[in-house]
């Protein structure tokens, strides 16, 4: 620390002084870990603000470790050299980084937000992929876990070095992450924070439901990690559910009903719903559930658009539309034109239906008259034709011949002033 001695004028003891960062990665200046760890804890120790001694850590870890740069392209070539060198370079290699790894990860700060938690999952991947020491890794998580919403999916995608795991993305590392952070107060506080992680969490999925070997209790314990509430829409985990589906042909039908489960049918947007009303990848009850999800939302809409919402104050789409979504004046006016024009429709279709109800009632009760009177003009034909044939009992006739029939008739048909000037 002699020869690191800082100028007797730095106001350490006061207000700490914001130092920048490179100057303190000069080669000339730092030779190796051990004198580097010694030059953070004297910073340590003079007052230099938490967020300073991780800026000075994330940049000059590089020079030592150079998996940890954000340049993946330097980074892998790197590895890729370390690792095709001789057996002994490769133990002895393997040696170096998880001492260099658990050195660093003794003089972090303790402070939270104090390290990016982009550098902190470099550096577990890095811990991993050297058999890093259990309480080395579980300080390295519980740091993560305090800063996930500020997590990357880049750097959150850690391989999984393990024999025994068959996935190639450590998806048990993902879920303990999640739940600690769920357990934080940091999730409790902020309701952003939580929001974003939910995104992050599902585009995880996304990706890793392209694996093959990715089990489904795995799957759907990464999903419900996080509470209902905490997804403001379904869009991210209805595509990681098709994924898997898609990557997946051999689940069941069981199965795929316990995975569309997940899915809150009221929280999809019309492109999702649309999507999901033609999949035939879904079980046949949740394209329903979609289905009836959009029609109660157009349903409520035309409700609130006709209560007369629109000349108030009150938002037309209160209570439709997920935070932070809001309609243009354009919008609204294009929106109640359509409805107007679809009520103007339906009072169209009514008249017109109570019309042609009217008239087929008419016709019934028309055709109905004309055989009861059919049937009475009939009955009547017939009584007088029996009453003739068989003699009318005021007459005083008996039963007659052809001949006296027509004489009778043609008598009845002679009037009567014509019988008297005969006599």
């Amino acid at each position: 620390m002699d020869n690191m001695a800082l100028p007797e004028s730095t106001p350490f003891a006061g207000k700490p002084v914001q130092f920048p960062p490179d100057c303190w990665f000069d080669d000339a200046c730092i030779l190796d870990m051990d004198y580097f760890v010694k030059t953070i804890s004297g910073i340590k120790a003079k007052g230099v603000r938490p967020e300073l001694i991780g800026s000075i850590i994330t940049n000059y870890a590089p020079k030592f470790l150079p998996d940890l740069s954000p340049e993946d392209n330097l980074s892998s070539k790197r590895l890729m050299t370390n690792f095709t060198e001789s057996p002994e370079s490769v133990t002895s290699s393997w040696l170096k980084k998880r001492f260099f790894v658990e050195t660093l990860v003794g003089i972090l700060p303790p402070e939270k937000d104090s390290m990016p938690c982009n550098f902190l999952l470099r550096l577990l991947r890095v811990g991993n992929m050297v058999s890093l020491e259990n309480a080395y890794r579980t300080e390295l998580e519980k740091r993560i876990s305090w800063q996930l919403d500020q997590a990357s999916l880049k750097e959150l995608m850690i391989p999984s070095f393990s024999h025994t795991c068959g996935t190639l993305l450590d998806v048990e590392l993902v879920i303990r992450l999640v739940r600690r952070f769920v357990d934080s107060d940091e999730a409790v506080k902020s309701g952003a924070a939580v929001v974003k992680v939910a995104k992050l969490v599902d585009s995880y999925l996304a990706e890793a439901a392209l694996d093959v070997n990715l089990g489904l209790s795995e799957f759907v314990a990464l999903a419900i990690a996080l509470p209902s509430h905490a997804r403001a829409a379904a869009d991210g985990l209805y595509r990681a559910i098709d994924t898997y589906l898609k990557a997946h042909p051999g689940v069941s039908k069981k199965e795929r009903k316990s995975l569309c489960r997940l899915i809150d049918c009221r929280k999809l947007t019309t492109e999702a719903a649309l999507h999901a009303a033609q999949n035939e990848r879904l079980p046949v009850r949740s394209v329903i559930q979609v289905l009836f999800a959009e029609q109660n939302k157009l349903n409520n809409k035309h409700n609130i658009d006709w209560s007369g919402s629109f000349s108030g104050t009150r938002s037309p789409t209160t209570g439709l539309d997920f935070p932070g979504r809001c309609y243009s004046k354009r919008e609204i006016n294009a929106q109640q034109v359509e409805i107007k024009r679809l009520k103007d429709d339906v009072l169209r279709l009514q008249s017109q239906c109570m019309s042609m109800q009217g008239q087929i009632e008419r016709l019934v009760e028309k055709k109905r008259g004309f055989f009861s009177w059919k049937k009475i003009g009939i009955s009547s034909l017939r009584a007088n034709v029996l009453r003739d044939v068989e003699g009318d009992g005021d007459m005083g006739f008996g039963r007659q011949t052809p001949m006296d029939m027509k004489a009778r008739l043609v008598k009845g048909r002679t009037p009567n002033r014509w019988r008297k000037s005969m006599s």
